[in-house]
């Protein structure tokens, strides 16, 4: 069956913008084939720095036939909607329609046929839609048209079945149309002249590829790696693993050429992070590592072309470009080691953490506090370590190299406490205070980088709560999820026990009187934004993101659940219970008593949670409950407060039998008023006592 193939050639696409582009663009084509009545059998997509192509294969030659029927008004009906119906379905006279009788009376029926298209009649405009809709991040406008797209477009090469596609694309303004072609270019540098013909997409693949052109990506990076790591290991070295700048790397590049240069023996004194960031920001370089991990003084960089003397050239210009580099690393390196973090602290006052949190320098001061507080509650953490850490925590902002290197903050840190001999727990605190930084960051584990950790995102949550800047919806402007998410994981992966709620309100308290938001609802606030995130981090577990809510409830009788550990253990025990037979009875015993008690409390306009009279309980099956409810709440609240949980859901299971005997047995609308009330009284502490343990009215299922 006939193939489509479509080339976009222009200028050099972002390298961080092609794979999506790629995939857009067969979204894009195929979903409108798909609407044309236009099945297909496969399509793939392909994109270098200068283009995207995509192949279609299995098109058909012409689209469907189409036949649509449109239902009109019944036989009889006045002229004027007959007239109506005729107008809309675009026929002159009911003698092109049909009479048909539908079980409810004989109607009119206008049935047209549309017949098919030529394929090639079709594309072009659907190439034209598609190029107008592309969904860039970002777009301009070049010489006189009007016309934005992610750079200036070259050509647009359109064949299918082997023929040009009769079409063209308008630029707009004094450019005007692009016309279509079925021809395309070569490598810039390497096969300029080269014009290739594409009447199908291996001739294209094949002709690009003989013109220094790899077309597939995935091949490219493939080569990439592979010619990497034999240029390296050549010198004994590895390479240092970097997915992010592979990728990066392979839009950068139509043929790529692999080659090797040396870092000068003067800058292997300064931080390896420092030269891996140099090289990898501004050059687009790979580090590499001897056998023991450590950085060795080679690069590796990926040329997008061959030259006659074996790349020799290239190689003494990168490292002479990459020397001037490093030198201005080596320069701030030396002087900032001249002025104390200590001495630097003051010069914080300048720096603004937010308009109405004040400068880094009032956040420092908070984080001091916080972090010693904390300390108490993190075995093995010095309150006076954890107090200097946070203090020294952001003194490398107002550095050269991190002035240089935004991304090494902290890591620079580190290595200057080192240098001034703060010891290892106060400078890895400084190092890892920003982490984890997401789900795949590795969490501090070091009692004073923990402290300090929880600090800085503790204060930050803390305070743009209180002034009212919470995220909304997919809107997350200050990465308060993230800090959120950091808190939970440094709570429950090192085992702290921290109660929340009062962790807030100190933490309030240091960020002043004059916050939007008063302690209290900033703590309910920021309880329901952890439970929302925990929910998150336990949906990998198998958690059900209801029983998280049932312990977090805050309207339980014994409070909402703000001890992370203990949270997580109670989840777990009632997750266990639910799962079991007695568990799973005993909540639809809960659902229905619950039910039974808001529908006669609607009904007679009054509650009915008071104590029920023992002197009222008439059978068997009444007085047996109520001795089993104050026997399962008398066993299980001690239980829950000694974190027995397994044991506290065990007194619970003891309730299955009495509240089935009590179902079975026992008429709840009593005629007797006196006696309706107290069994409704009865009843209703079903749910007061299981909601001691976890509010069963938020489990679902």
């Amino acid at each position: 069956m006939p193939q489509l193939l479509i080339e976009l050639f222009s200028e050099d696409i972002p390298a961080r913008m092609q794979a999506r582009a790629a995939e857009d663009l067969q979204r894009l084509i195929t979903t409108k084939l798909a609407a044309a009545g236009l099945e297909i059998g496969s399509s793939q997509a392909h994109s270098t720095p200068r283009r995207l192509a995509l192949v279609v294969e299995g098109l058909a030659a012409r689209t469907a036939d189409v036949k649509e029927e449109r239902k009109g008004p019944r036989v009889g009906s006045p002229e004027q909607a007959v007239a109506g119906f005729l107008r809309g379905a675009g026929l002159a006279s009911l003698d092109q329609c049909e009479q048909r009788d539908t079980g409810k009376g004989v109607f009119w029926f206008a049935v047209t046929e549309k017949p098919g298209r030529d394929t090639a009649d079709v594309l072009p405009g659907l190439i034209s839609e598609t190029i107008r809709e592309f969904p860039w991040p970002k777009s301009m406008r070049w010489a006189t048209g009007t016309f934005r797209w992610v750079r200036p477009i070259h050509h647009i090469l359109a064949v299918f079945d082997g023929k040009l596609l009769e079409g063209s694309f308008d630029l707009g303004g004094k450019v005007g149309m692009m016309t279509f072609t079925d021809r395309t270019r070569g490598h810039r540098f390497l096969s300029p002249d080269s014009v290739i013909p594409a009447g199908n997409f291996d001739a294209y693949r094949d002709g690009l590829r003989d013109a220094h052109v790899v077309l597939s990506r995935d091949e490219r990076r493939a080569k990439i790696a592979a010619d990497a790591a034999e240029v390296a290991g050549s010198h004994g070295l590895v390479v240092a693993p970097d997915e992010g700048l592979l990728d990066e790397v392979t839009g950068l590049v139509e043929w790529p050429v692999v080659l090797s240069g040396a870092i000068d023996q003067q800058f292997m004194d300064v931080p390896p992070e420092v030269l891996t960031t140099s090289m990898r920001t501004h050059q687009k370089y790979f580090a590499t590592t001897d056998a023991t991990g450590k950085l060795a003084p080679r690069f590796v960089v990926v040329a997008n072309t061959t030259t006659s003397d074996g790349g020799a050239a290239v190689i003494a210009g990168n490292e002479r470009v990459l020397r001037a580099r490093l030198s201005d690393a080596k320069f701030f390196w030396d002087q900032d080691r001249k002025v104390k973090l200590e001495e630097r602290v003051p010069s914080l006052d300048a720096v603004t953490f937010h308009a109405r949190l004040g400068t880094v320098a009032e956040k420092v001061s908070r984080m001091e506090t916080l972090a010693a507080e904390l300390a108490a509650f993190i075995p093995g953490a010095d309150a006076d370590q954890a107090r200097l850490a946070a203090r020294l925590a952001k003194a490398d902002l107002v550095t050269g190299m991190v002035g240089e290197f935004p991304e090494l903050q902290g890591v620079m840190g580190r290595y200057y406490a080192l240098g001034e001999g703060l010891g290892a727990p106060v400078a890895d605190a400084i190092a890892e205070h920003y982490k984890p930084l997401g789900p795949n960051d590795r969490c501090p584990t070091a009692p004073v980088s923990v402290a300090v950790a929880l600090a800085d995102k503790l204060d930050t949550l803390v305070g743009f709560f209180a002034i009212d800047e919470k995220p909304t919806g997919s809107k997350d402007p200050y990465a308060l999820r993230r800090a959120a998410l950091g808190v939970i994981r440094l709570i429950v992966e090192n085992g702290l026990r921290l109660e929340l709620t009062k962790v807030f309100a100190l933490a309030h308290k240091l960020q002043g009187a004059d916050k939007l938001i008063p302690a209290y609802d900033v703590g309910g606030q920021l309880l329901d934004f952890f439970a929302d995130r925990l929910k998150v981090v336990l949906r990998d577990r198998g958690v059900r993101h209801d029983l998280v809510d049932a312990v977090f409830a805050p309207g339980s009788r014994e409070g909402g659940e703000d001890d992370l550990v203990r949270l997580l253990a109670r989840v777990e025990a009632l997750q266990g219970f639910l799962g079991s037979d007695d568990g799973a009875n005993l909540l639809v015993a809960y659902r229905r008593a619950s039910n039974i008690v808001r529908i006669e409390e609607k009904k007679d306009g009054r509650t009915y949670g008071d104590a029920p009279e023992a002197g009222l309980l008439e059978l068997a099956e009444e007085e047996t409950l109520f001795k089993s409810l104050a026997a399962a709440e008398k066993n299980a609240v001690p239980l829950l407060a000694a974190e027995d949980f397994a044991g506290c859901m065990g007194a619970l299971a003891a309730l299955r039998a009495p509240v089935d005997a009590f179902f079975d047995k026992v008429t709840v609308n009593a005629d007797q008023p006196p006696l309706r009330v107290n069994r409704l009284r009865l009843l209703s502490q079903i749910p007061a006592t299981l909601n001691r343990i976890a509010d069963f009215s938020r489990i679902e299922g």
